[in-house]
């Protein structure tokens, strides 16, 4: 079985690659620039053109897409980019897959920034009803996906991570922004000031290898229809967390807020139920997001 995997030099791709390789799939990656890390062909998710050509070539059984505008804070300063990435880039690889004449399964990453606020843990019923750039563009990915599953009879499978982190991950995100920043201080062997955002959200935070098994897993069910929430189902809040970093420094660290990090609109809880994955596939969670903090932090010491 060979799997492509759109996006495969970002945070995720390397952790979904390794995850098909180890359970005996041949992997095939692409991005606008190369990993090294396994068979890579180059194209730009929205050329329509390079998805065709890499689709068609390599005649894949799944196919995944990571490509994507994937931060919140970014998709306020560049909302075109978010559309245009997120939702012609996802109907780029829908229009290459349906001309196959052995079509592939597809796996749409959507996002709990889909859903409409809740103080309680999501759930699949919850409304979606997204108030930021890029949890809009991952809805209308998500009714694309829907239209071509009933137009054209594809396997089109969705699922709607909430947040996960771990090494690799971009400091333009929260908690590894909060490990550089105490790692750097604590390798400099002086006091220092760490800038953070608003520490009162609460967030559901998985270990990104958590995340990719349930990829994996869900793209092996025959049931596409369903569309899977994952994550831990335990929401801290970003105060918590940060308390939890600092225990990393012998050094004297300053906590300083800064407006900019803020974001226009912020949801002060979210949540993840994730019982639904649990019953119907058996996924359950094997790291916690502390595990991906002590990774984290150890790697930027490194």
């Amino acid at each position: 079985m060979k799997v492509l995997i759109f996006g495969v030099s970002g945070f995720v791709g390397p952790y979904l690659a390794r995850e098909f390789m180890e359970h005996g799939y041949d992997v095939v990656g692409t991005d606008i620039k190369e990993t090294g890390a396994i068979p890579f062909m180059s194209a730009n998710i929205l050329d329509a053109g390079s998805v065709e050509r890499v689709i068609r070539e390599t005649v894949p059984d799944m196919v995944v897409n990571l490509a994507a505008i994937s931060s919140v804070g970014q998709s306020w300063s560049i909302p075109q980019t978010t559309v245009s990435v997120n939702v012609i880039g996802a109907l780029n690889i829908l229009e290459a897959a349906r001309h196959l004449e052995k079509k592939p399964k597809i796996l749409f990453v959507g996002s709990s920034e889909e859903y409409e606020a809740s103080n309680k843990p999501i759930n699949e019923k919850n409304p979606l009803n997204a108030n930021n750039p890029y949890g809009i563009s991952k809805m209308a990915q998500e009714r694309f996906a829907e239209v071509y599953r009933e137009r054209f009879n594809m396997k089109i499978y969705c699922v709607r991570p909430f947040n996960h982190t771990g090494p690799g991950q971009s400091d333009s995100f929260v908690l590894p922004s909060f490990c550089k920043q105490v790692a750097e201080i604590e390798k400099s062997g002086k006091p220092g000031v760490i800038k953070v955002g608003n520490l009162s959200a609460r967030r559901d935070f998985s270990h990104v290898k958590d995340i990719v098994r349930a990829y994996r897993m869900i793209l092996e069910s025959d049931d596409c229809e369903t569309v899977y929430n994952v994550g831990s189902g335990m929401a801290h809040s970003l105060r918590d967390i940060l308390e939890y970093i600092l225990k990393f420094s012998r050094q004297e660290i300053k906590v300083e807020i800064d407006p900019a990090r803020f974001r226009p609109v912020d949801t002060p809880m979210i949540c993840c139920d994730n019982a639904l994955i649990c019953k119907k596939l058996g996924w359950r969670p094997e790291f916690s997001v502390f595990d991906a903090l002590r990774e984290m932090v150890a790697a930027y010491i490194k």
